[in-house]
């Protein structure tokens, strides 16, 4: 779990760094999240013991859980780099905005988790769905907790 939390701060903070720079920086973030994808998936298979007929049938749902929580990622993608993009010169209404998309991001993420985990629990035992969303939840801990260290908290007065 050392190698896969550095690995994540390592992605984070460069694409964090992107947020504001230009198309070349897109490419990099676009390259990076894909390393994080694959490397992700690696954690979870060494992570969840999945016999041969469990993976079998395991990781083409999980391919597709994985795209739809990628489409949900990638509007949090944006919603960063917005915020970075306008950080100096954030307006309360702006400020608002963003939090209601996040608001948005973080209600559509459980959805997705909601919708299936029924159909893990039709894959895999109850104890192994439970590990699985164990180990969702430590990774996307340790991204939200590298994402919070690298973005600045809104000033509370406007800047001049």
């Amino acid at each position: 779990m050392r190698a896969a939390r550095l690995l994540l701060t390592l992605v984070v903070v460069l694409a964090s760094a992107t947020g504001r720079a230009g198309e070349a920086d897109d490419a990099n973030l676009d390259i990076l999240r894909s390393t994080i994808r694959a490397n992700k998936k690696a954690l979870v298979a060494t992570s969840l013991t999945l016999k041969d007929d469990e993976a079998a049938k395991f990781w083409p749902l999980y391919d597709e859980y994985q795209k739809k929580l990628t489409e949900v990622n990638d509007r949090l993608v944006a919603l960063v780099k917005d915020y970075t993009t306008n950080y100096a010169t954030l307006t309360d209404e702006h400020a608002l905005k963003l939090s209601e998309q996040y608001l948005g991001i973080e209600d559509d993420r459980i959805k997705v988790r909601r919708e299936y985990l029924p159909q893990f629990a039709k894959l895999l035992p109850g104890r192994k769905v439970a590990r699985f969303l164990q180990i969702e939840n430590k990774i996307d801990a340790v991204v939200r907790y590298d994402l919070a260290s690298e973005i600045p908290v809104v000033e509370e007065s406007a800047a001049r």
